[in-house]
């Protein structure tokens, strides 16, 4: 990999990177509770939406929609923010690569 260059993201990634994101928030309790407030969803319904690629991508958007969890979440994973950037338009119906 060329200095400068972000690796290819293929969709196998973007769904790993969502489900990241979910234990992310899911591991703080405030994070969790925001994110269940904003989208209306109960705790119960994230296992059997964790498979979904939409609601993945949804969680990676809820990330990028709060730039001090878009940071957080990039700097534990040691990831550029654009990384999430690109598996959340890939899981949104974008393109590989």
């Amino acid at each position: 990999m060329r200095p400068g260059k972000a690796p290819p993201m293929n969709r196998e990634a973007a769904e790993s990177l969502g489900v990241d994101a979910l234990v992310f928030l899911a591991d703080d309790e405030d994070r969790l509770d925001r994110f269940l407030a904003l989208t209306g969803l109960a705790p119960g319904d994230l296992r059997g939406l964790s498979t979904s690629p939409g609601f993945l991508a949804g969680v990676l958007d809820h990330l990028m929609s709060d730039e001090r969890l878009l940071v957080a979440f990039a700097e534990e994973h040691r990831l550029d923010p654009t990384t999430i950037a690109r598996a959340s338009a890939l899981l949104n119906g974008g393109y590989e690569g």
